[in-house]
């Protein structure tokens, strides 16, 4: 049986902290290095409830292809964060000068949690850059998903839009990347179906050509590839050919 979120959560690797606890600041509170961590392990239950409304469709459940927007831009947000705090935790704040009370000796993680406000998410794309010299990957589909979360969010949500369609690429062409670069982590093994593995978002990731991390680890047991790929064009035949060969797995085409 796979194993349940609560266990993938728990298995989330720890965060290198970039900067020395004795050089965050002079009297910073040591609990402050936990922020990325804590960050990351939120940010790992959005993104299985991202995958879940993405992928499958129970009855009652046509509201998912809406919440699967919300989830997704949330996991989106978490992820970012994180990076930029395992920076430096500060560097998620709006305004640092904010959180000093003018009374306390020492920054505490408490006082972060009352007082600190932290960077919409619209401006995580330049933060983002200004702390890792890095820019986003698909910065238009991170914008179109901005746009149409901010729809959803005051019940106006846009027509013709195939909402499962852009949280899938939003997942799989931002956030993916960046947890593998950063974390080592594969976005396909947080979802919330138990009973499964990560077949049937592979399914949905095969169907739309969307390219995703893959595990050394990785198999199948659920879908057939070839089947999977029946209508797929060369190009991202050839892609997934060569990422299966890379872990010593091109058996499971021929399955």
């Amino acid at each position: 049986m796979a194993p349940t979120l609560p266990e993938r959560l728990n298995k989330a690797p720890s965060i290198r902290f970039k900067i020395p606890t004795n050089q965050l600041t002079a009297k910073m509170d040591t609990t402050i290095k936990e922020i990325p961590q804590r960050i990351l392990k939120l940010a790992l239950g959005a993104l299985s409830q991202a995958n879940m409304h993405s992928v499958f469709s129970d009855p009652g459940s046509d509201h998912w292809d809406f919440i699967s927007i919300i989830n997704t831009a949330h996991a989106g947000e978490l992820f970012l964060k994180a990076v930029i705090a395992n920076e430096h935790p500060l560097l998620i704040f709006k305004d640092i000068f904010s959180l000093d009370d003018s009374r306390a000796d020492s920054l505490e993680l408490v006082n972060l949690i009352q007082r600190g406000k932290t960077h919409d998410f619209e401006k995580l794309p330049q933060v983002f850059w200004v702390t890792t010299g890095q820019r986003i990957p698909n910065p238009d589909c991170f914008e179109r998903l901005r746009r149409a979360r901010n729809s959803i969010q005051h019940f106006c949500a846009p027509e013709g839009e195939d909402f499962r369609a852009l949280s899938l690429e939003f997942i799989y062409t931002i956030i993916d990347p960046l947890i593998f670069e950063h974390f080592g982590l594969f976005a396909i093994k947080y979802h919330e179906d138990y009973s499964a593995g990560y077949d049937y978002v592979v399914s949905a990731l095969l169907h739309r050509e969307l390219k995703f991390s893959i595990p050394n680890d990785f198999d199948l047991s659920e879908i057939r590839l070839s089947a999977e790929l029946k209508n797929a064009t060369q190009n991202y035949r050839d892609w997934i050919t060569g990422e299966l060969d890379r872990i010593g797995r091109s058996d499971l085409l021929h399955r």
